[in-house]
Parts: structure tokens; sequence; C-alpha cells
């Protein structure tokens, strides 16, 4: 009975383990989106700048 002990807890530790790994790489890969988007809408909200300044003359 002892060593069925041992090897639901190894196992348990290796899912334990993978949970873990899995949540921090989707945590990274959530992070590495908002990052994107982050830099995409601060590149539009720039050229959007540039396009509002640029055109106070031509209208």
């Amino acid at each position: 009975m002892g060593g069925r002990g041992v090897i639901g807890d190894k196992w348990s530790m290796r899912v334990l383990w993978a949970c873990a790994i899995g949540s921090a790489f989707s945590l990274y890969l959530v992070a590495a989106e908002r990052q994107l988007q982050n830099r995409q809408r601060m590149l539009a909200e720039s050229l959007e700048a540039m396009e509002l300044e640029s055109g106070d003359g031509d209208e």
C-alpha cells in the first residue's frame, strides 16, 4: 500500500508542474499579445496625430 502512494504522489507532482508550466506559458502569451496591441495602438495614435497636424493647413 505504501508503494501506491509514492506513485500517486509522483504523478500528482508531475500534473502540478505541468499545470504550473502551462499557466506560466499562457500568461507569457497574454502579455506578449497585449504588448503587441499596445504597440499597434500607439503607432495608430501617432499616425493620427501626424495626419491632424498636417491636415490643419489643407482644410
